[in-house]
């Protein structure tokens, strides 16, 4: 793309462009051989029309059916709301295999990372002793438990907002420069071994599937190469009881072998004995966590998850295109790569269909996306309904405009299994797991099946990361990635106003993986504590 560009024609197929900068009303523009005169004032991400458009003329974009018009649009006319409405090709089964050319990966081949050596042959990225209850009614020993294990094991830095109103209390001031300042990361107290916790809100009042899949998820969890072992808090009489649980470990992995230590209140007595036990034990076998050191480990031990959030009318443009990139060189070095996100494929599916190794995987696939799309029909709801208010101000005014550039966080390569939500990566390659567009929601599933890195683009931004899997955010554009530095580790915005190309932006966001995946790196999410964890219930969550 050429940076002095007004806007861009992605597909030769399309009939509409992206403004890459604010365009004024009656300008007279360029886009490709096609002189326009714009009709109206064009925001930057926004789109305008490249024909007249006729009342249910269909709208393409990204080479795909996106939407059709409501009324007439004259060419150089905005594409907005109130013009235009969803619309999506009605996709029945694989109808032709899909071809790639593979990248060259000659420069990565000898590539490794430092990592943690699990005995399943999984390496991690971090080495996380992991606290969780299988019931929220064990939430307040979970808090309680944070308080004391993070006060000795990693002593708190000093408080800067805590400092801030403490000077105005006192009548003097503070700025935000001060209360950023430091960047440094979390000293711990061993240097091979983290605490983390998470708490939830399941394990008893719903119904015995919410349990099953809450006992599936966290088992994922425990299983992830991130995580050298757990304390695991069970009240006792709980939907997910304690066998539950094991038995979703064991199916997960039959040969588990990392420490797990599950204590029952109601079996051991006052509360006080129930800590003093955990907490002894826990300590112990964190000890011995702590011995396991960093070892060089190929990058086809990656599983990068594939994450999109707060996008705008950039995403489908830069960040997701080189997380594209990433993906492929992956899937040809042995990685694997996991696209969730199941709204945000409506409309790419007949592309994504076909990109299926087998009418096997691209069946299953259609049959998830119909059973979803269904189940949020029958509430009044619908995948059309997934943009969210700040998606739309920024240019993503319809389901399948966010889908056609959300699906380019996979790239091209073939996509090798499908798993339903709980499911855990088995093959090499692109897997499309079925989860909510919901930030938290979907990147909580894609490390509960095992990714050990996740990449998370964001052209309006969003704090969101995880408790075990280092979360890199990605900014579309280079005004957010210098606005909201705090939360952005990488800006993909340069292909626009640096004219850095795909595969420039694609290597070295692979570099800052592998230094993340090394320890070298400390990923802005997790230097804030964002340690988001939110498990999807199967109703309606777009």
């Amino acid at each position: 793309m050429k940076a002095s560009a007004q806007a861009l024609r992605i597909n030769t197929n399309d009939n509409v462009a992206v403004a890459l900068c604010d365009i004024p009303k009656h300008a007279t523009i360029h886009v490709g051989s096609l002189e326009i005169t714009t009709q109206a004032a064009i925001q930057i991400k926004h789109k305008l029309a490249l024909i007249d458009f006729e009342k249910d003329t269909p709208i393409y974009m990204y080479g795909v059916l996106v939407g059709k018009a409501t009324q007439p649009i004259p060419q150089g006319g905005l594409l907005t709301t109130e013009n235009v409405i969803h619309q999506t090709e009605k996709v029945l089964k694989k109808t032709a295999d899909s071809h790639w050319e593979a990248p060259d990966v000659s420069k990565w081949k000898n590539s490794s990372f430092m990592g943690y050596h699990r005995p399943d042959g999984q390496v991690g990225t971090d080495n996380i002793w992991l606290f969780f209850p299988l019931v929220f009614c064990e939430n307040r020993n979970i808090q309680v438990l944070k308080g004391i294990f993070e006060k000795e094991l990693a002593p708190p830095k000093k408080d800067p907002y805590q400092q801030l109103l403490s000077n105005l209390l006192q009548g003097k001031e503070g700025s935000t420069e001060e209360r950023s300042a430091d960047t440094a990361p979390t000293q711990h107290a061993f240097d091979n071994i983290k605490v983390r916790f998470i708490t939830h809100q399941g394990g008893c009042g719903g119904t015995r599937q919410d349990a099953q899949s809450l006992a599936r998820l966290l088992a994922g969890y425990v299983n992830n190469p991130n995580v050298a072992g757990a304390s695991v808090l069970s009240l006792g009489c709980q939907n997910l009881e304690i066998k539950l649980f094991e038995e979703a470990l064991q199916e997960i992995n039959p040969q588990f072998e990392k420490p797990v230590l599950i204590f029952d209140q109601q079996k051991a007595g006052t509360t006080e004995t129930f800590l003093n036990t955990i907490i002894s034990d826990s300590f112990a076998a964190i000890k011995k966590a702590n011995a396991i050191k960093r070892q060089p480990a190929p990058l086809s031990k990656l599983t990068i998850g594939l994450e999109c959030g707060g996008s705008d009318g950039l995403s489908g443009i830069t960040a997701n295109p080189t997380l594209g990139r990433v993906s492929d060189l992956l899937a040809v070095l042995g990685g694997k790569s996991i696209l969730s996100e199941f709204p945000e494929l409506c409309g790419v599916e007949q592309e994504l269909a076909n990109r299926c190794q087998s009418d096997a995987l691209a069946d299953r696939f259609l049959s998830l996306m119909h059973q979803y799309e269904t189940s949020a029909e029958s509430v009044g709801s619908g995948f059309d309904m997934n943009p969210s208010p700040g998606n739309i101000k920024d240019g993503l005014i319809t389901d399948a405009i966010k889908s056609a550039g959300a699906a380019k966080k996979s790239g091209n390569s073939p996509i090798n299994d499908i798993l339903d939500y709980t499911e855990y990566v088995k093959v090499d390659g692109v897997s499309l797991l079925c989860t909510p567009g919901n930030d938290v929601e979907s990147t909580t599933a894609m490390a509960g099946s095992g990714a050990n890195i996740i990449l998370f683009t964001t052209g309006l931004g969003t704090p969101t990361g995880n408790p075990i899997t280092p979360v890199i955010k990605v900014a579309s554009n280079t005004t957010l990635a210098e606005k909201m530095s705090d939360i952005i580790d990488f800006n993909c915005g340069t292909m626009i106003t640096e004219n850095h190309d795909l595969e420039t932006l694609g290597d070295l966001l692979l570099e800052l993986i592998i230094k993340t995946a090394s320890g070298e790196v400390e990923t802005k999410a997790a230097r804030l504590q964002q340690h988001d964890f939110i498990p999807w219930k199967r109703g309606v969550s777009l």
